[in-house]
């Protein structure tokens, strides 16, 4: 946890008055958002933010923040999502919340880009399944053809539902192993061109700008060469 805080205390300083925010899902984020929420409160500031989830968009509600959208802002400021993944080439996989595609579409938006985590997310490559935001309708078409590219696919299913996780977006959630994966980009291009995937949790390095790395002593600061 004090990791986690490390590293959102360190992107709170980027804020400044007035900006308009992407803003991720998951637990360090939210840490980020109640960090960030102090600063409105004592320094006044008027902040304006573009939720990508309705986790995210309550915290941000109750810490003051200012909710949004991209018909209103539709460039953005910078971006702070976190990342369940992050290789040596800064490559990140997302999606563990099931937030992907929002995440993306967001993230995308921003002028600046910027991941926080804690150390534990740091790896050498790419390993863990990749979560893909799927039509209902188009699941059983879709796992065939992951199977075809090398992928192991698992529908994800809900804790405290009956089913599969449906995410925001009303879309199921599949984690598709790859195992290693060595080439993140031509995986993410090959994905989102199967006729029924929204979106995959692959967020290259192209586009993330700084990587804010918590550690229990304070930060490390990753940037994209």
């Amino acid at each position: 946890m004090k990791a986690k805080l490390n590293c959102a205390k360190e992107a709170v300083k980027l804020v400044e008055d007035g900006m308009i925010l992407g803003i991720g899902s998951g637990s360090t984020v939210e840490l980020f958002l109640k960090e960030l929420g102090k600063r409105i409160r004592s320094e006044e500031l008027e902040i304006y933010g573009v939720p990508s989830s309705y986790q995210s968009h309550i915290v941000a509600v109750e810490n003051g923040i200012r909710v949004v959208d991209l018909i209103q802002f539709p460039e953005l400021d910078l971006c702070i999502d976190g990342a369940d993944q992050i290789d040596s080439s800064l490559n990140c996989i997302k999606g563990g919340g099931g937030a992907l595609t929002r995440e993306k579409i967001v993230a995308s938006a921003s002028k600046r880009f910027v991941i926080i985590a804690d150390e534990s997310k740091l790896v050498e490559k790419l390993s863990m399944p990749v979560p893909v935001e799927v039509m209902a309708f188009a699941y059983g078409f879709v796992a065939k053809e992951i199977e075809k590219i090398g992928g192991s696919c698992n529908l994800r299913i809900g804790s405290g539902k009956v089913g599969p996780v449906v995410s925001d977006n009303g879309n199921f959630i599949v984690d598709c192993d790859f195992g290693i994966v060595e080439n993140p980009k031509e995986l993410e291009v090959k994905l989102n061109l199967i006729p029924g995937v929204v979106e995959n949790g692959i967020f290259c390095s192209s586009m993330v700008d700084r990587v804010i790395v918590g550690t229990e002593d304070g930060v490390r600061i990753l940037e994209r060469l």
